[in-house]
């Protein structure tokens, strides 16, 4: 990890972050917010957008939903993902309401590569404004190990604001796992843009108050 941050102070934001707040009925994200200083996010420089595979995977789930046909359509179901083949593709793209809730749904949409001119067809635009991407995957990939993986992956992007906003955990995970994910992140960030464009950083939970980690 890049000596901008110390292990225990990341440590010690998220133990600051899990108290404070009220306790919610529901399993509250932990989320990281990383402020940005002299970046164009306009600039193809400055401008983010990555998956990072989080060492630690959250305890609520992404959601994986996977287009294929054939072997990897059974597999995938054999794991109890949602499936969906060609003729529902073309049935989404009859009724745009099917691929928005398939969009609303799934986290991750796993797209067999030979499926996917017809599924990011259908599904892209309904995917697109909740900043989601269909992900295309090889005919002979392992979709359970895939579909492991990307349970584990979140987006590190800018978009409207020179910031990161991701989840890196849940409320009931250790905060050193939350921290081990967070240098992950900040990992990615720091390769692609540089540690001097780390404005702050901050923990949260999802209806929690922002705690910032001292540098």
């Amino acid at each position: 990890m890049s000596s901008l941050v110390a292990r225990d102070a990341l440590v010690e934001a998220v133990e600051r972050a899990l108290k404070l707040g009220k306790r919610r009925r529901f399993k509250q994200s932990v989320d990281l917010i990383v402020t940005l200083k002299d970046v164009d996010i306009k600039s193809p420089e400055g401008r983010l957008r990555e998956v990072v595979f989080l060492p630690h995977k959250p305890r609520k789930e992404a959601k994986i939903c996977v287009v294929a046909e054939g072997d990897m359509a059974l597999k995938a179901r054999e794991l109890g993902l949602p499936v969906y083949g060609r003729a529902d593709l073309q049935e989404m793209r009859q009724n745009r309401k099917l691929a928005k809730k398939v969009a609303q749904e799934c986290d991750w949409v796993l797209i067999r590569v030979d499926l996917m001119g017809l599924a990011g067809g259908v599904l892209g635009p309904a995917l697109g404004p909740r900043g989601k991407a269909p992900t295309p995957v090889p005919p002979n990939a392992d979709i359970a190990e895939l579909a492991e993986r990307y349970k584990r992956a979140v987006w590190v992007r800018t978009r409207n604001q020179p910031q990161v906003m991701c989840r890196v955990g849940t409320e009931d995970m250790p905060p050193e796992e939350i921290a081990e994910n967070i240098e992950a992140v900040l990992n990615a960030i720091i390769n692609r843009l540089g540690r001097q464009k780390i404005g702050r950083i901050l923990v949260k939970k999802t209806m929690g108050i922002p705690v910032e980690v001292r540098l």
